[in-house]
């Protein structure tokens, strides 16, 4: 049965942000409605961010039998201050943990971590393997725009490695960063669509080629939206490692090395995903709330993949991560 390895949860987390006045922040419109004021935009909550009933309705019309919420990483909860975050971050941690057990394994999670203080996040770190059971965490994809960056995470990746983690790379702010500026036209599509499909290939690509993967050996690095530009302009860079002296030849076979989450694309980028990398290392992703479709296994069926590949996609390859660390 199809398993969703991309998909966020806001329960747990909406008291603490109402409470605050400064984005991220929750508010409500003149119609009573909820909203969330996120980093760079203010979006309306459908029942489907914290009400579980909705998201086990959605989950039915989809056709999904298992889904995997994660703390929502692009809100930019996490990198507050650690005064303003631990608390809050810990009570959606101990939320979801809740939603988790009690859901007759319908639900596993991926917890926040409270990052501007990273003795705090190792801890916490700890505490979500160990003590709460879920299976991860969901960490902020601007640390790994560079090495430097991403040594920051040291304390509490060496601690996801002692304990086995499934770790989900996910667009979002580092501690103290500005939201950048939107741009003069067509600024959501440029910012959300092309820019962000081009950061997640340097997030992979800082994890494939500064040692990550042999220092962290019991991670799973997840990227999401299948890796961003990376399936599709790898033979670019085998080309230029062909002909120049590079520290690290990027080929297709090094980006097995991860796996990938196919949220918020289509059948033609997946096609493309699985003939470079393989099905064996791509999963199901929606994205559900922030997108609401309403044929996900269909767009996996209409994919010009094989039957056995399909099969992968929609569960296989999920399974196999989620017995590992459950």
């Amino acid at each position: 049965m199809p398993i969703d390895m991309h998909s966020h949860f806001y329960g747990g987390l909406v008291e603490g942000l109402r409470r605050r006045v400064a984005r991220p922040s929750v508010t409500t419109d003149a119609n009573g409605r909820l909203v969330l004021n996120a980093m760079t935009a203010s979006t309306v909550m459908s029942s489907g961010y914290t009400d579980l009933g909705a998201r086990r309705a959605f989950m039915k019309r989809a056709g999904i039998s298992k889904q995997l919420l994660t703390f929502p990483g692009a809100l930019g909860v996490d990198v507050m201050p650690v005064a303003e975050a631990r608390d809050i971050v810990r009570d959606f941690n101990d939320h979801l943990a809740d939603v988790c057990r009690t859901s007759g394994g319908t639900f596993v999670g991926l917890g926040g971590l409270p990052l501007a203080d990273m003795a705090e996040a190792a801890k916490e770190m700890r505490r979500l393997r160990l003590t709460l059971g879920l299976v991860g965490a969901i960490l902020p994809g601007n640390y790994f725009l560079s090495a430097n960056a991403a040594d920051l995470l040291r304390p509490a990746l060496s601690v996801a490695n002692e304990v086995g983690a499934l770790i989900m790379v996910h667009p979002g702010l580092m501690p103290g960063e500005l939201p950048p500026a939107p741009y003069g036209d067509s600024s959501v599509l440029r910012a959300s669509a092309l820019n962000l499909q081009a950061s997640l290939a340097q997030m992979a690509l800082t994890v494939l080629t500064n040692g990550f993967l042999d220092l962290f050996p019991n991670i799973v690095f997840q990227v999401v939206n299948l890796g961003g530009t990376l399936p599709f302009i790898i033979e670019r860079m085998e080309a230029i490692g062909a002909s120049r002296a590079l520290p690290v030849n990027v080929t297709a076979a090094m980006l097995r090395r991860l796996v990938y989450d196919s949220a918020s694309l289509g059948p033609r980028a997946l096609e493309t995903t699985v003939k470079v990398i393989g099905g064996d290392r791509i999963m199901l992703g929606t994205d559900y709330p922030i997108f609401e479709p309403t044929d996900v296994l269909g767009s996996i069926a209409s994919a010009a993949i094989s039957a056995a590949d399909q099969a992968l996609v929609n569960a296989e390859t999920a399974r196999s991560i989620l017995t590992r660390f459950s």
